[in-house]
């Protein structure tokens, strides 16, 4: 068993540099932060010590006190420990948000385990790539995907699946409900093979009720191998340390300069298999004693009638969803005034979308900015201090930031001065798994060299031009997708936008624009194209433009650039 020293340590850190974004953080938000030397688990566990009764999770109705959750997560760390597994190993998750997840997640962490979370939507040939090169060797799902598993274990090292029915933690009625209208027809209703390997989650919880079992786990033991969301290519391992995961949640907790333990209730929309959600709706809740309103997805009007019933406080999110909430022709019908902190991340935040947003609810919504490398959080905007329009917001309390030219990586910029973002921090990754030549690459001197392009004002506040690799080239010139589609989202007839570089013969790139317009609205292409031509720069005017009735994106909602530049390239092949 390991000690329950949580006696705060100092990290050894490089001499500290110039901080211009100091002056600028609200009067409580800390400028430093001691971290205590504890595995990531702990928070959960003093949550149940000092709020036992408090509700730690809401499941359509369904309830779980912090006590049960904590007990259960114990039971299934035992559990996993029977099964052979043992510290270092692999558990891969590939659930949605629900609580089977959370208790899996906790119990796992507990029991010495690396986590692998995994997106429910990946297909045959993702869910193969991940199991296998993350090793794992335990996996736990649902019924609905039991199959798919089963299906690439044969490839894998898999040798226990753990299952569970979506309906396990539903209210009594609900659960009757769901069984005799939705369970078979949505690809719940699935016979589990009861030959060795393959165990229910309840069964395994019933066998182990009451037992404990926590290994030893020191803060610079792996607790994740977070995989990247393979936007811009194969999605790599980031490893992921207790220590990064305790840092980034506690950071979080000290921007969120009015929160109170045990009080707030945070909806739980962003997926926990995705870093961003994972640590600012469900290890932030564990760490404040929070009540997470689970929803398995973003489904819209059960967002609002979440809203409406539960009164969620605190609601991370990304664009898509606020521009949803925005849009719903209904929405005076419900009350949306609980809610008085976001933290928007993932995609730039249009300034039309805030307001509005800030309007209805009367909270406050804020850009801030991270990636799966630095567990996720770098930067956010103050909650109630002052914010610009554009901006990602200040560095985080102990993260350094600098920008540095594209070509080298080596000379420092200065200020308003274009080029890389790199960061150091507590949060920042150990590196790829299996990965050393990528992990060189992006790890330089300390540094986490982010592959953003951006720029650093007078104040320390911070922009994000765009991606090193989304930036379009087009007759010489560098264009910036992010400034054309802040222009188009201010259009009245836009609901998104998204820019993109395509083949040209002649420029070598042309911009190309894909829309979706509000509902009821109609726009022709020479429409949107003058639009743009008053407002930008004649180099960086659309010249072809799509509407859409979506765009591709991500389970966590963020734009797949990559599919629509691959599209337009498989259109040219094929002409």
């Amino acid at each position: 068993m390991e000690t329950r020293d949580t006696e705060a340590i100092n990290l050894e850190q490089p001499p500290m540099r110039a901080k211009p974004w100091l002056k600028h953080y609200e009067k409580a938000a800390p400028q430093t932060i001691d971290y205590p030397a504890i595995p990531l688990h702990r928070f959960l566990e003093d949550s149940a010590r000092k709020y036992p009764d408090n509700i730690a999770a809401m499941f359509f109705g369904a309830k779980l006190t912090y006590r049960q959750l904590d007990d259960s997560a114990s039971a299934f760390a035992s559990a996993l420990a029977s099964l052979g597994v043992r510290k270092g190993d692999r558990v891969a998750l590939l659930l949605p948000n629900c609580p089977q997840d959370v208790i899996a997640y906790y119990g796992a962490l507990k029991a010495g385990a690396i986590v692998v979370p995994t997106n429910p939507l990946y297909v045959e040939a993702e869910l193969q790539h991940q199991l296998a090169d993350a090793g794992a060797q335990t996996v736990v799902t649902l019924t609905k995907f039991y199959s798919l598993v089963k299906k690439v274990q044969p490839k894998t090292q898999v040798k226990n699946v753990i299952v569970s029915n979506i309906k396990d933690y539903f209210p009594p009625l609900t659960r009757f409900l769901f069984t005799l209208a939705k369970e078979k027809k949505e690809g719940h209703r699935v016979e589990v093979d009861k030959s060795p390997g393959n165990y229910l989650l309840l069964d395994l919880l019933q066998q182990h009720a009451g037992r404990t079992y926590e290994a030893e786990v020191s803060p610079d033991d792996i607790a994740l191998f977070q995989y990247t969301g393979g936007t811009t290519g194969l999605s790599k391992g980031a490893m992921l340390t207790h220590r990064n995961l305790v840092a980034n949640t506690i950071q979080t907790a000290a921007w969120l300069t009015d929160i109170k333990d045990g009080a707030e209730v945070i909806l739980c929309a962003l997926p926990f298999f995705h870093v961003y959600g994972m640590t600012t709706a469900m290890n932030l809740g564990m760490r404040i004693a929070a009540t997470l309103l689970l929803l398995p997805r973003f489904d819209l009007k059960e967002v609002l009638v979440s809203i409406n019933k539960h009164r969620p406080t605190i609601f991370p999110g990304v664009p898509t969803m606020y521009v949803a909430i925005n849009n719903h022709p209904q929405i005076a019908r419900y009350d949306v005034k609980s809610i008085r902190a976001c933290l928007s991340g993932a995609a730039p935040l249009p300034v039309e979308v805030q307001q509005r947003f800030e309007a209805l609810t009367g909270g406050k919504l804020v850009e801030g900015y991270g990636l799966t490398e630095a567990s996720p959080v770098l930067h956010c905007n103050p909650i109630y201090g002052l914010r610009k329009v554009g901006s990602i917001g200040l560095p985080f309390p102990d993260v350094e930031v600098k920008v540095v030219d594209v070509e080298t990586g080596t000379r420092e910029l200065g200020v308003g001065e274009v080029g890389e973002i790199a960061v150091r921090g507590p949060q920042v990754m150990k590196g790829y798994w299996n990965k050393e030549d990528e992990t060189r690459n992006v790890l330089r001197d300390g540094w986490l060299h982010t592959g953003d392009i951006g720029k650093m004002d007078e104040d320390g506040f911070f922009y994000i031009v765009d991606r090193k690799k989304d930036m379009i080239i087009a007759g010489g010139y560098n264009i910036y997708p992010r400034d054309i589609e802040e222009v188009l989202y201010a259009h009245p007839k836009v609901r998104e936008a998204v820019a993109a570089g395509v083949p040209d013969k002649y420029r070598g790139e042309t911009v190309k624009v894909y829309v979706v317009l509000k509902a009821g609205e109609t726009a022709t292409e020479e429409e949107i194209i003058e639009y743009c031509r008053g407002k930008m720069a004649k180099y960086k005017v659309p010249t072809l433009v799509e509407f859409r009735t979506e765009l591709p994106k991500t389970l966590v909602g963020k734009v797949l650039r990559r599919v629509l530049v691959e599209e337009e390239k498989r259109k040219i092949a094929g002409s």
